[in-house]
């Protein structure tokens, strides 16, 4: 005959396996489901300043201030798979020192159950927009793009873009107003 513990090792064992499956098959239900989303960003303020950085070189560097409006409805990314969303708003451009220069300027988490209608006006970012040099002032071709992350109950873990992009330029004189 089985011993006790031999009998409950193969109870444990069968249940981790039968809910390993069910994992699985949760992943699978949700695998073609489309994440994607309409989002509408402009920039209501734009305005850049020359200041020394002091947490690098100490030489002066491009600092961005810009302050955005953000629409999206993001109810639709939620399902019964979805934990919560991380959002992020990031900015795109080049210089002449660098081919793509990606910045993090705001983001968010929302969870699932909390309201996923965005409507942000006048934002200010949440982190500084930083360039390595003198690569904002004037700079034609910035754009700004909102970005998810999808954390799942079960699954991948899906990085996915918004549909609509705003692109501004950055004033070609640098403010020596206090923001």
């Amino acid at each position: 005959m089985h011993s006790l513990l031999s009998r409950g090792n193969a109870i444990v064992a069968y249940t981790l396996s039968l809910l390993a499956c069910l994992t699985f098959l949760c992943f699978l239900s949700t695998l073609f489901v489309d994440y994607t989303a309409n989002s509408s960003i402009n920039t209501v303020k734009v305005v850049v300043k020359n200041v020394p950085d002091y947490s690098a070189s100490r030489e002066k560097c491009d600092l961005g201030f810009i302050t955005f409006d953000l629409q999206a409805n993001l109810t639709t990314l939620f399902n019964w798979n979805v934990k919560q969303l991380f959002l992020y708003l990031t900015a795109e451009y080049s210089t002449e020192n660098n081919i793509l220069s990606q910045v993090v300027l705001w983001d968010k988490i929302i969870l699932r159950g909390e309201n996923a209608v965005l409507d942000f006006k006048s934002m200010n970012t949440k982190y500084y927009f930083w360039d390595d040099g003198n690569g904002l002032r004037g700079n034609p071709n910035v754009t700004l793009t909102l970005s998810w992350n999808i954390i799942p109950n079960a699954g991948l873990l899906p990085s996915l873009v918004a549909f609509g992009r705003h692109s501004f330029s950055f004033p070609s004189e640098y403010t020596v107003a206090r923001l």
